[in-house]
């Protein structure tokens, strides 16, 4: 999808669409959303909704880095602990290492 080909109220839509669905627990959307609209926000001339989508996209920053901070200290926390938590850690556990005999 070319974006810059969309008119500036689709842009809108779209930018507050992938927003809102980021609430969803789902950090990677507000990482397309800064991705894709940075440009339209930030370095086009301006045009009516530029404010609206440039809040968008700075929420959208600030979301996605927010949950990569979190994700990035449980998984630290998580392989730095595992051991030490043994069963727990265990149940927390997709992958099971057997270990070796």
């Amino acid at each position: 999808m070319d974006i810059t080909r969309v008119p500036n109220e689709k842009k809108l839509y779209l930018c507050q669409w992938y927003f809102r669905v980021g609430f969803l627990f789902l950090p990677f959307v507000w990482l397309i959303n800064v991705i894709w609209f940075f440009n339209s926000a930030f370095k086009q001339a301006p045009f009516d909704e530029q404010k609206a989508i440039k809040k968008y996209v700075i929420f959208s920053a600030i979301g996605s880095i927010f949950w990569m901070v979190i994700l990035i200290s449980w998984i630290v926390t998580f392989q730095t602990n595992r051991i030490e938590w043994g069963e727990f850690a265990d149940d927390l556990s997709f992958i099971i290492p057997l270990g070796s005999k």
